[in-house]
């Protein structure tokens, strides 16, 4: 099978396991509207906020959409679109090393990419699907690299979506790049699209039938009579009483068994003259679905639409272009549910945050999003200002509703040493224990008030940390003794207890079935 290689490849093929763990810092006063809504807009790199989401979140993303940079080298922008930004530049050279500065802007962006996209599959639900945005310049990367962190047998399609609505005369060889790519993989379980509604606006009832509304549709396919003989025979009006014979090099759509059906209903449109042909009733009430398939050649609104959506909002072009909220609508719509949680860790102007909460204005659902932007200038002025107007309702647009909490990366859990920070609140080293034990985020916060944080497997996990037991003095409660022991929640079956310490001995850890892991040395850091 072919690979995909690149200088500094060895260098992130396990980067994502060395990223330490941060904590998430909510910011009040930049939070907008209901801070129940279960929304974040994370503030910060995209690869260390991914990190800090995953002892909250592994598992349990249902769609993700990112619109990474294209890597056009075009440095211009007020989002750069290269990945020769000061940051990346530092992230290279202290990831990569010196040979960093061997790399063609190719390398560096698969660099950047690599750790990413395998964070992003960790979060993925096993239902899960992701949507990425790209053009030409790194198409063909980007289908190899996917291939390599999610399997090439979890490729679920390519869609392509056009860009321009009329074409761009400035490029040298004469042709207008008019299309960009999304690429979906899913994380393993098969993927099915839900589609598309279908226009019914096609559908009037000019004569009051009774059945409802219609659209004249054709009765005739491309069959001739030596192909398809049983297509090719004579239809009569019941009322005009004229014949109306087939095509010489068209048949009917329908066997003679089914139209004679469809002509006794009241399904035919018979023309006023001898001269014309039968057409199709359809009925709105005929269809079996209001939906038809996906097409590859996405139905979803140019890029001048997206410019245009942002401008009504922030007044000013800050993007050049800004992805349109009816594209990422259209995507959440195939791969959601009313509940699922969306991501997007390249959160720029907070289009997929717009079209997730008008999705959940247009059906009901509570559906939630979580995004995350790198830089703070934009975070701040874009991304959450377009949000709250969304929410709140701008310049006669209607309010959406909802809220979200503006978070910032905090410190790391662990120090250099390896140990725990004085600061670490006992539910914050309870969701990392979780899921370094597990794999799995925790099931649910128990606010600090049991050392049980939950069951996996039939093996229950428990932390003896900041005095949960009741005891806040030096050591009190974080230590297992068969006191301890005792005042711990009952559970026949195996335990994983975390502790400072431990004064059983190994034949009586043994027989309760306890494996006993000492903070911070038992606990995996990264």
């Amino acid at each position: 099978m072919p690979t995909l290689d690149w200088i500094g490849k060895k260098a992130v093929l396990n980067h994502h396991r060395e990223v330490p763990y941060h904590l998430l810092k909510c910011d009040k006063a930049l939070s907008v509207g209901d801070p129940g809504s279960g929304n974040l807009l994370v503030q910060g790199d995209n690869l260390l906020a991914l990190k800090a989401l995953l002892p909250y979140y592994a598992g349990k993303v249902k769609c993700i959409y990112i619109d990474p940079p294209y890597n056009t080298g075009n440095e211009n922008w007020v989002y750069n679109d290269a990945v020769n930004s000061p940051e990346i530049r530092k992230w290279l050279g202290k990831v990569v090393g010196a040979e960093a500065e061997d790399l063609s802007r190719h390398d560096k962006w698969l660099c950047m990419m690599y750790p990413r996209l395998s964070i992003l599959r960790q979060l993925l639900r096993p239902d899960g699907a992701i949507f990425v945005s790209i053009d030409d310049t790194e198409y063909h990367n980007l289908r190899m690299l996917m291939n390599e962190v999610f399997g090439p047998m979890n490729w679920v399609c390519t869609l392509i979506w056009k860009r321009r609505q009329t074409p761009d005369s400035r490029n040298l060889n004469g042709v207008s790049a008019d299309h960009e790519y999304v690429l979906c993989y899913s994380r393993g379980d098969l993927i099915r699209f839900k589609g598309q509604s279908k226009d019914l606006t096609k559908y009037k009832n000019p004569d009051n039938d009774p059945l409802g509304p219609w659209m004249s549709d054709n009765l005739t396919g491309l069959a001739n009579a030596q192909e398809r003989p049983n297509l090719h025979y004579e239809i009569i009006d019941p009322v005009t009483r004229r014949h109306y014979p087939p095509h010489p090099s068209r048949g009917w759509i329908y066997g003679q068994e089914r139209m004679n059906q469809l002509i006794a209903d009241g399904k035919i449109l018979w023309p006023k003259s001898a001269t014309g042909r039968p057409r199709l009733k359809r009925f709105v009430t005929d269809m079996k679905s209001e939906t038809t398939g996906l097409s590859t050649l996405l139905d979803a609104p140019a890029n001048v639409a997206g410019t245009k959506e942002l401008s009504s909002f922030l007044g000013t072009k800050v993007f050049a272009f800004p992805k349109p909220t009816g594209l990422v609508k259209l995507l959440i719509q195939q791969v959601t549910d009313e509940n699922s949680l969306i991501l997007d860790s390249f959160a720029g102007s907070g289009t997929t945050g717009h079209a997730v909460l008008a999705q959940n204005k247009a059906d009901g659902g509570s559906r939630q999003f979580i995004l995350v932007e790198m830089e703070e200038a934009i975070c701040q002025a874009v991304t959450a200002q377009r949000l709250s107007r969304v929410i709140e309702g701008h310049d006669g647009m209607p309010a959406l509703s909802g809220g979200f909490r503006y978070c910032r990366l905090g410190p790391t859990i662990f120090d250099e040493a390896g140990n725990v920070r004085a600061y670490v609140t006992f539910g914050e080293l309870a969701a990392h224990v979780y899921l370094a034990e597990t794999g799995e985020p925790l099931p649910k916060r128990n606010g600090g008030k049991s050392p049980l944080l939950g069951v996996h497997k039939g093996k229950a996990i428990c932390l003896l940390f900041n005095g949960i037991l009741g005891d806040r003095s030096a050591g009190g409660g974080n230590v297992l003794t068969s006191a301890v022991l005792k005042s711990l929640p009952a559970h026949d079956g195996p335990r994983v207890i975390f502790g400072e310490g431990c004064r059983l001995g190994a034949a009586r850890l043994k027989r309760e079935r306890i494996a006993f892991k000492q903070i911070p040395y038992g606990i995996k850091v990264s």
